[in-house]
């Protein structure tokens, strides 16, 4: 059975300068058993209420602004999957949690950012499920639960955030060695609150980790780790690092 996981997506330059993140992430690519299809996350489709993509056929978004040109150059045409989309809504619907269909939605960067490095070919299927981001963290866990069962079915869920994410406090010339120490701090408490199964701490992380709002000022970035939990079992450490000093790149497996 496949995993949940959670990545730390970083800038969208990561396709371009993938550092430590890229080659992390194809090798777990190639550890795990080749998904049917993947049903993700992304920080960057936050809603009101549940949203399940149903477009058999999204574009690749570059919903950003002031980067490279060959940025904007990157395409990652990996097909949608209208019938896997009703099966996810009507799992949500089972679970009293209603969401309906977005024939529309593209593939923002959160998405295909990650997607990229761990299956180029991008012949993977994707749905994507919104983020209501305003109904915090219990939300995102019970939309895991409801949607863990998909695992068995050879389907890779897959939340796509960043374990800190403080733009305005980010050192743009760091080194990959500097980590500020706040950022650290908050970091070590969520591996700790995930290491012991905390969910009580998790959830309200706000209050109790250090340095909660430095690192998250809105935690809509955080908020896929909950749902990758939700959807997981037993937590361990993909991958750890900073880039630019307080741009947390974690990736986590929930088995």
């Amino acid at each position: 059975m496949l995993p949940s996981l959670f990545i730390s997506h970083g800038s969208p330059m990561l396709t371009l300068e993938p550092g430590d993140s890229g080659p992390a992430l194809a090798r777990l690519a190639a550890q795990l058993p080749r998904p049917k299809a993947i049903v993700i996350v992304s920080a960057h489709w936050e809603s009101d209420d549940l949203l399940v993509s149903a477009n058999p056929r999204p574009r690749t978004w570059h919903d950003f602004g002031g980067f490279p040109p060959a940025l904007y150059q990157v395409q990652y045409p990996a097909p949608g999957d209208p019938t896997l989309a009703a099966q996810v809504a009507s799992l949500l619907d089972a679970a009293h949690l209603p969401a309906r269909l977005d024939t529309q939605r593209p593939a923002d960067h959160g998405v295909w950012v990650p997607l990229s490095l761990m299956y180029p070919e991008a012949d993977i299927p994707v749905v994507q499920v919104s983020l209501p981001s305003r109904e915090g963290p219990m939300l995102q866990t019970q939309v895991g639960r409801a949607l863990a069962s998909l695992r068995q079915q050879d389907i890779l869920l897959i939340g796509s955030g960043s374990i800190t994410h403080n733009l305005r406090d980010l050192d743009w010339n760091a080194g990959p060695d500097s980590v500020e120490p706040w950022a650290k701090a908050f970091r070590d408490w969520v591996v700790d609150k995930l290491a012991s199964d905390d969910e009580v701490a998790l959830h309200d992380y706000r209050r109790q980790a250090p340095n909660a709002v430095r690192s998250h000022p809105s935690d809509e970035h955080l908020l896929p780790l909950y749902f990758a939990r939700g959807a997981g079992g037993t937590f361990s450490v993909a991958h750890a690092g900073f880039t630019m000093g307080a741009l947390g790149m974690d990736i986590y497996r929930f088995d």
